[in-house]
């Protein structure tokens, strides 16, 4: 059975100052395995983001429903752990105590949630930061932050909105390494979207991609690269071959977009 099916699902926003109602997301049907990661690649304003959501709990869609584990997803909930691009961490709460925030929610005792923490403390790289506040920082140090915080929670999936778009190149393709070998070991379930094409060729075992809005699946492309993987894969011609045809997917919407289709 799938981890994740999305039946359905359509998203319609409804109009502002009179104006005409907004369809985000056409009726959309996708079926995620259990340890699979699968990107969501696409034009700005296609989409992406809502659907995430709408797996997040944080929205309802207009049509259809979210399964996680065979269970109609109706709101937020711990079996989702989240990262978005933004920096979500607590300002007032250290690293350690960030990562700890959802455990301590949930009632996880103290021994054990400081062994946890620990854990993911170390897995991130962040052991000599435990006590440093968010501000203290670099972006690439809060993200690995957020993404510790969401797994140390022990999600059935993992759900990330360009959690790496504001980083500088560099960071974000260490970023993108740090992602991929922990999942390598832990084999969680994951949607990641992104509109980088490099980065979603890297980190998946599928790419899904969206037209412009109102956005569908427009492609569904798996990506046999062996794991583990190196970053010198990016530089393989069978890397090179599925970025170009990623490449002309995404032109194809990106020039309706533009053409306001």
């Amino acid at each position: 059975m799938s981890k994740l099916r999305i039946e359905n699902v359509s998203r319609v926003f409804p109009p502002v100052h009179g104006g005409q109602p907004t369809r985000a997301l056409e009726p959309t049907n996708i079926a995620v395995g259990d340890n699979d990661f699968v990107t969501i690649l696409g034009p700005s304003g296609c989409g992406k983001s809502t659907l995430l959501r709408l797996v997040a709990g944080l929205d309802t869609p207009t049509t259809g429903q979210v399964l996680l584990d065979g269970r109609p997803v109706t709101g937020p909930g711990p079996d989702r752990g989240m990262v978005f691009q933004s920096y979500t961490l607590f300002p007032w709460l250290t690293v350690a105590d960030n990562i700890a925030f959802g455990l301590r929610e949930k009632g996880v005792p103290a021994a054990e949630r400081t062994r946890i923490v620990d854990e993911w403390l170390t897995r991130v790289g962040l052991t000599a930061f435990a006590r440093h506040y968010p501000k203290q920082l670099s972006g690439g140090m809060q993200q690995r932050t957020a993404i510790a915080r969401a797994l140390a929670n022990n999600p059935a999936i993992l759900l990330l909105d360009e959690p790496f778009g504001a980083l500088d190149n560099q960071t974000r393709a260490l970023m993108q390494e740090l992602l991929l070998g922990i999942w390598e070991r832990e084999r969680k379930t994951v949607l990641f979207v992104t509109h980088d094409i490099e980065e979603a060729i890297f980190l998946a075992t599928r790419v899904l991609v969206m037209t412009a809005r109102p956005g569908r699946i427009k492609a569904d492309v798996p990506i046999t690269l062996p794991y583990p993987r190196h970053y010198t894969i990016k530089t393989s011609p069978e890397f090179s071959a599925l970025k170009a045809r990623l490449t002309e997917e995404i032109r194809a919407e990106a020039v309706l977009a533009a053409e306001g289709h």
